[in-house]
C-alpha cells in the first residue's frame, strides 16, 4: 500500500530571527523543496512561506513559526509532504516505493535475487542495495543496462546483472 506522506527533509537547525530553519533535503536537490506549498510537520499541515536552498541545505520559513524558540522546538523533527503535491516523470519513482521489491533476473524470472532493502544515491546514479536469501547485501546500479523494468504493481524489479556483479 501507498504511503500517503512521504518524508522529505529532517529540520537540524534555527536559521536568523524570524522562525525560519535549516532543513537537510532528503530528496534528489535542494530545489526541490521550492515545489511544495505545504508540508506537515507532525502531521500537522503547515504553509510554506518560503523555501530557498543554500548550498546542499533548504532555509524554510512555515506559517504559524515566527519566532526563533517556535523554530528551535522544531529541531530533529521530519518534514513531509502529501503524495497527492508530487508529480513524478515516467521511469522516477519514490524510494519509499521501491523499499521491500522483490529483484528477479529479467531474463528467467525464476531466479529470484532478493528484495531491495535501501537506496543510496551516489551522484552518478542511484545504487539499489538487495538483500539476497543467504542475508548477505549486494549493490545494484540503478542504470539501464541494469534495471529493466519497474514495476510497483507487481512490486517486483527486473534487473540484468552486469557480468561478475555478484561474484563473491
Amino acid at each position: 500500500m501507498e504511503q500517503q506522506y512521504l518524508e522529505i527533509g529532517k529540520i537540524v537547525a534555527i536559521h536568523a530571527l524570524k522562525g525560519e530553519m535549516r532543513v537537510q533535503p532528503w530528496c534528489d536537490s535542494p530545489d526541490f523543496m521550492r515545489r511544495f506549498k505545504r508540508m506537515y510537520l507532525d502531521g500537522v499541515e503547515y504553509k510554506v512561506q518560503s523555501a530557498r536552498p543554500n548550498k546542499n541545505m533548504v532555509i524554510l520559513k512555515l506559517a504559524g513559526i515566527d519566532t526563533p524558540e517556535l523554530a528551535q522546538k522544531q529541531v530533529n523533527k521530519v518534514l513531509s509532504v502529501d503524495r497527492a503535491d508530487i508529480k513524478l516523470k515516467k521511469g522516477v519513482y519514490f524510494v519509499a516505493d521501491l523499499i521491500g521489491l522483490q529483484v528477479i533476473d529479467a531474463d528467467d524470472e525464476s531466479i529470484v535475487y532478493g528484495e531491495l532493502t535501501d537506496v543510496s544515491q551516489t551522484g552518478a546514479n542511484d545504487v539499489y542495495h538487495i538483500r539476497f536469501a543467504d542475508g548477505k547485501e549486494r549493490y545494484v546500479p540503478a542504470i539501464p543496462q541494469v534495471v529493466i523494468e519497474t514495476n510497483l504493481e507487481r512490486k517486483q524489479m527486473r534487473i540484468r546483472p552486469l557480468d561478475g556483479l555478484f561474484d563473491d
